[in-house]
Order: structure tokens, then sequence, then C-alpha cells
């Protein structure tokens, strides 16, 4: 490890000299290429204690050229995989859902949305932990804009009142406004009288996956193989009230607050959100818009529909759309 000036850190340092880090770096791995090779690898082995080896040496790259350095992943996939400091490495995946039910199923809208801000559509899914001598299941709601955990419930039955607890904290925590989407899977916890009382009572749309097709939910899968891949697998619980304690810190503290999600441009749910600008009063839905495919004679066109405009679908349990009832019938 290079030597300190007493104990100033190398981002004091810097400010003092009045250079940037990267310069510094750069200027360290010309002059003393065995120095910043040791202060790469130092900061690498600090950030998987941070993280506790949730991070993949993507991330760990990220992270790195946001402090100044100057690598590349090949660089960092090398030092980590010598320093036995690879990402925890995921387990199977199992499907919970029971949709053989004669329950009312609605109109997937999620995959015809294209978002703008926060609260316009919100994703649900259940999945399984088990405990040493139990199962227990987790549901979850995030939002999909900026793939933030905004409601999550853990229990050991997978009755309705799982899901209904979740979607509870999520609108406590948002105050969502009418005419928000929730998407879901088709499954009896979300199909229920009571859980689309709730949506109703709240002016939020139902939407549904189409039948065994996961990837109508895949930000809500992405985010339950993460916490199962850096979580779960990761640890061992003694009881139910230990593992709610170790998500809640990972979803509040670290999830939505630190880890970098690729899909926001490698920042996290509650950076995105803040960069965005997306955490406004009022979210606009006048912006968001829905496209549906629709058959004239042999000629295909795409409706663009604005979400929350007029009579359109995005209004609270509307009257269906006349390009839903009949497409030959649509103006």
């Amino acid at each position: 490890m290079m030597s300190r000036q007493g104990s100033l850190s190398i981002e004091r340092m810097c400010k003092l000299a009045g250079v940037s880090r990267a310069t510094f770096y750069r200027s360290l791995r010309e002059q003393q290429p065995v120095e910043e090779e040791m202060e790469v690898r130092s900061a690498i082995q600090q950030m998987v204690l941070e993280h506790r080896r949730r991070y993949g040496y993507r991330r760990i790259t990220v992270e790195l050229r946001r402090r100044g350095m100057a690598v590349n992943h090949k660089r960092v996939l090398r030092m980590m995989r010598e320093d036995n400091l690879l990402a925890v490495q995921p387990r199977a995946f199992v499907v919970t859902t029971d949709s053989d039910h004669g329950l009312e199923v609605y109109l997937n809208l999620a995959g015809r949305m294209q978002l703008t801000g926060i609260d316009q559509l919100w994703v649900a899914d259940i999945t399984y932990i088990r405990l040493k001598a139990e199962f227990v299941y987790l549901a979850v709601i995030l939002d999909g804009f900026s793939r933030r955990v905004v409601g999550w419930s853990l229990d050991r039955t997978l009755t309705a009142r799982l899901a209904i607890a979740t979607l509870d904290q999520a609108i406590a925590e948002r105050h969502p406004f009418p005419g928000l989407v929730h998407h879901s899977d088709r499954g009896v916890q979300y199909a229920c009288a009571e859980y689309v009382g709730v949506l109703k009572k709240h002016g939020m749309i139902p939407s549904m996956s189409r039948p065994a097709n996961p990837y109508d939910n895949a930000s809500c899968e992405s985010f339950i193989k993460t916490l199962k891949r850096e979580e779960i697998y990761a640890r061992r619980y003694d009881n139910l009230e230990h593992l709610r304690a170790n998500i809640a810190e990972f979803i509040a503290e670290y999830y939505n607050r630190q880890r970098l999600h690729s899909a926001l441009g490698y920042q996290s749910p509650e950076e995105f959100e803040k960069q965005s600008g997306a955490c406004s009063a009022t979210p606009d839905f006048s912006s968001a818009t829905m496209n549906f495919f629709e058959n004239d004679g042999n000629e295909k066109g795409i409706s663009e529909l604005m979400v929350g405009e007029g009579d359109s679908i995005a209004v609270p349990f509307p009257e269906p759309h006349p390009r839903l009832e009949d497409p030959g019938k649509a103006q």
C-alpha cells in the first residue's frame, strides 16, 4: 500500500492538491505501476466486503470508474478471480404461481406502456424462501420505471393476505394517484375479489401476464433472483424474524439506495429517481403512452393512447375501449 501523508485519504489529498482522482490514478499507474496495482486490488477487496460479495466484476468496474480509477472489466475480472472474490452464483429458480382458477383475469397493459416517470406502473410477484425447518413466502411490488421496491411482505402463508399486506405497504409508502397500472401474474392471490377490491378503492388498473410467460414480469423476477443470489443464499437464518430483519436491511439500505442497476445505467433506484426528476408530487400520466395493434383488412397499424386522457383504458376501471372490444370498429 502506498504511503499516506499522515491520515489523509486519497480523496482528501486530491482536493488539497487541486487534481481529480482520475488524474492521480493515471499518474500513479504511469510512474508506479506496482503501487497502482495494489491500490486497485485494495479498492476491489474493500468493495467486495462492503457489498458482501453481491457485486460481480461488471458492477465493481463501474464503482472503480466512479471513484476515478481507469480500469476495464477484463482487468477487474482477472483480479477478482485471482483473489477468489467473484460474486455468489445463483441457484435454480422455482415458480410458485397458481393460475388454475375461475377468477377473472385482466388484459396485459404493462407490455404496451412506455413509462416516463414513477408510479405509472407497479409490478408485483411472490416467491418462496426455504428456512431450516419451513418454507416462507415473500411478496414484493416494484415501481416499473425506477425498479425501486415500494412494498414487500413476508409470511408463512401463501394466501391473499400476503399480497394485500404488500399492496397496503406500497400505497402507504408512495400515495399513488388514480390511474396507476398494477401488473402481476394470474395467480389467485392477485385475481381474488379482496385484492382487486383494494385496487378499485385506490383507482388502480389491474394488468396480468399471459399464461406461462415470465417475461411479462421480468423486472420483478429479476429483483427476486438478485435478492436470492446476493442475500438469501449468502446467509443462514435462525428463524422467520431473523430473515425478515435481513430482508428489510437489504431492500431499504442496500438495494434501493446503493446497488447499481444495469438497466438504470448503473445507478441505484433511489439515485435514478432523483437524477430523472421523478420524485415530483404528481406523476405525469399524460406523458405515458400505450400502443395497440389493430387490423383493418390486410393493413396493420399502431394506435397510441395517452394514459389517463379522456376515456382511455387508463382511467380507473373504465368502460372497455372500442379498440379492445372490436378492432374492426375502431375509427
